[in-house]
C-alpha cells in the first residue's frame, strides 16, 4: 500500500474541487493519500472522493474532517493503516459541516444516503 501514499502531496484546496466547480455540496470530505485531491464522502450527492479513487486508480484516502486521521482503501473497502501527510490534513475547523457555506440546502438530511 505504500506506493498509494505520497507523505509530499499537499491537499487541493479546503473543499470538494468538483462540488465547488459545480456549485454543489457535501456532507464530508475525503483527501487522496496519493496526489491530494480533496472529495467529497459517499454519503454526500456528488461522491466525487470515490469517483476520484475510480478514475485515477489512487485508492487510498484519509479523512479531510478535523480531528480525524483515519485512512481507508478502496480496493479492500476497509480501513487501513496510513502515514501522516503534508498538512494540512483537515479542512478549517471554522468550515460548516456540511458545507460549504450557503450551499446546504435545508432538507440536506433526507438528500443523504
Amino acid at each position: 500500500m505504500t506506493d498509494a501514499i505520497d507523505t509530499n502531496a499537499h491537499p487541493s484546496g479546503t473543499g470538494c474541487k468538483e462540488c465547488g466547480d459545480s456549485g454543489g455540496w457535501w456532507v464530508h470530505l475525503r483527501r487522496c493519500a496519493a496526489c491530494g485531491h480533496v472529495g467529497c464522502c459517499d454519503s454526500s450527492p456528488g461522491r466525487h472522493a470515490s469517483a476520484h479513487a475510480a478514475d485515477t486508480l489512487h485508492p487510498v484516502v484519509m479523512s479531510f474532517e478535523p480531528g480525524e486521521d483515519w485512512f481507508w482503501d478502496y480496493r479492500v473497502q476497509e480501513f487501513v493503516e496510513g502515514r501522516p501527510l503534508a498538512a494540512p490534513t483537515s479542512h478549517p475547523s471554522d468550515q460548516p459541516v456540511p458545507g460549504p457555506a450557503g450551499r446546504v440546502p435545508e432538507d440536506w438530511r433526507a438528500r443523504i444516503s
